[in-house]
C-alpha cells in the first residue's frame, strides 16, 4: 500500500500544483518586484504631473493627475500576481482564470481613470462665475458619457468571462433605437444645448440677433434659450432651431462700421463741393473713439448731390456710439449752416410746354394742378 503526498512531486521534490519551491519563490519575487516598481512608479508620475499642473495653466495635465491619483493598490497587487504567474506552469485552465482576472482588473482600472477623468470635466464648470443652464448642460453630458463608460466596460469584462453579450448588445441596440425615434425632438434639443455649450456661440448677457429678433442671452437651457427683446418681450427659442439660424451676436464685437450718406441740393456751388469732404473729416477725426475712413461725393440722386461718409467706432457699446453719432450729426449740421451749405429735400419740377396755362395759374396763385410741388 502506498500513499501519495500533494506537496511532492514524482522525483521526491516539494512542489505544489505542479511548480516546486524555486519556481514558487521566483514567481513570488516577481510579484514583490513588479508590485514595488510600480507602487513606485505611479508616486514618482503624480509628483511630476502635479508639478507641471502647478507651472501651467492648461486643463490636461489637472485631468491626468486626477486620474493616476485613482490607481489602486488593489488593482496594482492583481497585476503583480499575474507578473508572477507566468513563471509558473499552470494547466490551460489555470493560466485562462488568471488572465480574466488581470483583463478583468485592467478594465475596472481604466473605467475608474474614465470616470474620474470626467468628473473632473464636469467639476472645471462648477468652478468660477457659470451659469446654472450650463452646468446643468456639463452635468448631463457628464452623466451619459460615464454611463455609456461603464455599460461598454461591464459588456466587456462578461464577454471577458465567455458569457455570450450578443442577445445583450443586440436588446440594447433595439431598445435605444425606439428610445431615441420616439424622444427625437428633446435629443435633439438636448444635444443641441450641449453644442452650445462646448462652442460657445453665445453666452447669457450677450445681445444677438436672430431672424427679426434683438435681445439679450437671458438663459439657456437643455432644451430651449430664452431672450429679452427689445420690447421687454421674452422670445424663446428651441436650442436645435437656434442652432440651424444664423446669429450676429453684437457683445463681441470689437468694433463698429458706421456708414451714412450726406444728401447736398442741387445748385451747391462747386468750391463748397469740394471743401464737404475735409469738413466731414475734421468732425469725424475730432470725436473721441472715432477713426476716420472717408468722405466722398459718390452718387447723383434723382434730387440730391450724395456723400457717403464712412468711420469706425472703437467700442461695442452701442449707447456710445449713438452718442457719438448725435453729435458728429449735429456738428455737421452746424458747419453746414456756417458753411451756407443747403441739405436736398426731395423735390418735383413740373414743366408745363404752353405759355397761356402756365401764366393762367401763376396769375390764379394757388390754383395749382394736383399732384407733385411745383418748384
Amino acid at each position: 500500500m502506498s500513499m501519495t503526498f500533494p506537496f511532492l512531486s514524482r522525483s521526491g521534490h516539494v512542489s505544489f500544483l505542479n511548480n516546486g519551491v524555486e519556481d514558487w519563490a521566483l514567481a513570488l519575487g516577481v510579484a514583490l518586484g513588479s508590485a514595488v516598481a510600480m507602487v513606485f512608479l505611479r508616486a514618482f508620475v503624480l509628483r511630476r504631473m502635479e508639478a507641471l499642473s502647478r507651472r501651467t495653466e492648461t486643463r490636461l495635465d489637472d485631468f491626468v493627475t486626477a486620474m493616476l491619483s485613482k490607481t489602486y493598490l488593489l488593482f496594482i497587487l492583481v497585476f503583480a500576481v499575474y507578473f508572477g504567474s507566468t513563471f509558473l506552469e499552470l494547466t490551460a485552465r489555470q493560466d485562462k482564470f488568471v488572465t480574466r482576472i488581470a483583463i478583468a482588473s485592467l478594465l475596472l482600472q481604466a473605467a475608474i481613470w474614465g470616470d474620474t477623468g470626467l468628473r473632473a470635466w464636469r467639476d472645471r464648470f462648477s468652478i468660477g462665475p457659470v451659469d446654472g443652464a450650463r452646468r446643468a448642460s456639463s452635468s448631463v453630458l457628464c452623466f451619459i458619457s460615464r454611463l455609456l463608460l461603464w455599460v461598454v466596460v461591464t459588456l466587456m469584462i462578461l464577454d471577458n468571462f465567455g458569457i455570450n453579450i450578443t442577445t445583450l448588445v443586440a436588446s440594447l441596440g433595439i431598445g435605444g433605437v425606439a428610445v431615441a425615434l420616439a424622444t427625437q425632438n428633446i435629443l435633439g434639443d438636448l444635444f443641441a444645448s450641449l453644442s452650445i455649450m462646448l462652442d460657445k456661440p453665445f453666452e447669457v448677457g450677450d445681445f444677438i440677433i436672430v431672424g427679426d429678433v434683438l435681445g439679450s442671452v437671458e438663459h439657456i437651457g437643455l432644451k430651449t434659450t430664452r431672450v429679452r427683446g427689445l420690447g421687454g418681450e421674452q422670445v424663446v427659442f428651441s436650442n436645435g432651431e437656434l442652432l440651424k439660424s444664423r446669429i450676429h451676436n453684437h457683445k463681441r464685437m470689437q468694433t463698429r462700421r458706421v456708414a451714412f450718406v450726406l444728401r447736398v441740393a442741387y445748385g451747391t456751388p462747386e468750391d463748397q463741393l469740394c471743401r464737404i469732404p475735409q469738413i466731414i473729416r475734421e468732425i469725424v477725426s475730432g470725436q473721441q473713439n472715432v477713426d476716420f475712413e472717408r468722405a466722398h461725393f459718390f452718387s447723383w440722386g434723382q434730387w440730391s448731390l450724395d456723400f457717403e461718409v464712412v468711420y469706425h467706432f472703437r467700442s461695442p457699446d452701442y449707447i456710445l456710439h449713438m452718442d457719438a453719432q448725435q453729435a458728429i450729426f449735429l456738428e455737421i449740421y452746424r458747419r453746414f449752416q456756417k458753411e451756407g451749405i443747403e441739405f436736398a429735400h426731395p423735390l418735383s419740377i413740373v414743366r408745363l410746354d404752353d405759355p397761356k396755362l402756365a401764366e393762367s395759374f401763376l396769375r390764379r396763385g394757388d390754383a395749382m394742378p394736383p399732384g407733385p410741388s411745383v418748384h
